[in-house]
């Protein structure tokens, strides 16, 4: 499992970034925006989700920890594709995804392309529970700096979704004793386990 990519920005199309890792060059699919924050050349930090196919590798990449985070719950609804997933976050950031499902409103999610008012209302009633909305609208936090280790990683997503600090901490301590080496290493892994640890009844406790 690639859970994130570092390394020097050789091209950005569109939507694909290619970003060199040890002398290869991934082909990483962003959001316009994050797109164009990528500077070639420079380096950069993406947060990753490698989606297999019988056919294909596909690499999705986020600036975020929290945009990860989401896109592997849209991704968990029925309907929604890794693309369509990747579409939802190039309209909405995480925090207005967190609002829209607290409000089961599914009027931001038909605005996405490719989304129909079906998937819409599906993933305003599936990712509820999942997300919280953070009060007084506090921003993603961006974890991208080379020395933050998985842990602080992992805790600062989920404070960005809207959990405390101490609830987020716990639940991530607890995940860490459980779970095996190669998850404790990997940021996506920790923070389903951790996801799965908070759990839809516990989610008042965020705030």
């Amino acid at each position: 499992m690639i859970s994130s990519v570092r390394g020097t920005v050789l091209a950005v199309t569109g939507t694909v970034a290619v970003i060199e890792v040890g002398g290869i060059g991934l082909a990483i699919q962003v959001t316009p925006q994050h797109g164009l924050s990528l500077r070639i050349g420079q380096e950069a930090t993406v947060h990753t989700a490698l989606i297999v196919r019988e056919d294909d590798l596909s690499l999705f990449g986020f600036a975020t920890p929290e945009e990860l985070t989401v896109f592997e719950l849209l991704r968990g609804v029925s309907g929604v594709g890794p693309k369509s997933a990747l579409g939802v976050l190039a309209t909405l950031t995480p925090v207005q995804i967190a609002q829209a499902v607290a409000a089961e409103d599914d009027a931001p999610f038909r605005k996405v392309s490719g989304i129909g008012p079906k998937t819409a209302k599906l993933i305003a009633v599936s990712l509820a529970g999942k997300l919280v909305a953070p009060s007084g609208g506090i921003a993603a936090v961006s974890t991208g700096g080379g020395s933050t280790t998985v842990t602080s990683s992992v805790v600062g997503a989920l404070v960005g979704l809207g959990w405390n600090d101490r609830v987020a901490v716990q639940a991530v301590e607890e995940a860490s004793e459980e779970a095996g080496a190669e998850d404790r290493a990997s940021v996506q892994a920790l923070l389903r386990l951790s996801l799965a640890r908070l759990g839809p009844q516990r989610t008042g406790a965020g705030s």
